[in-house]
């Protein structure tokens, strides 16, 4: 899966809408990755992040 850093998802809750910066959060999921569970990451690669299933 590749998604672009300024890459924005809208998400409804309760009826409101916000705005979610998925690229930017993606990308520090990836920097920060030596800091995540091991359930986190498995999540991620079960998402089709193949940087999440590295060891």
């Amino acid at each position: 899966m590749t998604v672009p850093r300024g890459h924005v998802e809208t998400v409804v809750v309760d009826g409101q809408e916000h705005p979610v910066k998925l690229g930017v959060w993606i990308m520090n999921q990836k920097v920060r990755r030596a800091k995540l569970s091991a359930d986190k990451l498995q999540a991620l690669a079960g998402l089709g992040l193949p940087w999440a299933q590295e060891g």
